[in-house]
């Protein structure tokens, strides 16, 4: 095998805190990134799930005969009184 270098640009915060993840897995930087190469290679592809999840429009009418109006509004806090009582 032929070793060859790959040069890749990076934000620094991001591959200080990847660096201190890997360094608790006992492994260097470029053993994980040639992890990542032979399993683009065994899948065909990325090996992760690369998606964007899809926003649900609020449903109207969710709370509907849950929220209700007292006939008598202090009647709710006359309870609330005897309780705390």
């Amino acid at each position: 095998m032929t070793a060859a270098n790959i040069n890749v640009r990076t934000d620094g915060e991001l591959k200080a805190r990847a660096q201190g993840v890997l360094n608790r897995l006992g492994m260097d930087m470029s053993t994980a990134i040639n992890i990542y190469l032979v399993q683009i290679v065994e899948k065909g592809g990325i090996p992760m799930d690369l998606t964007v999840k899809k926003q649900r429009p609020p449903q109207l009418g969710g709370w509907e005969g849950k929220i209700w109006m007292s006939d008598d509004f202090d009647a709710p806090m006359e309870e609330f009184r005897d309780y705390v009582q």
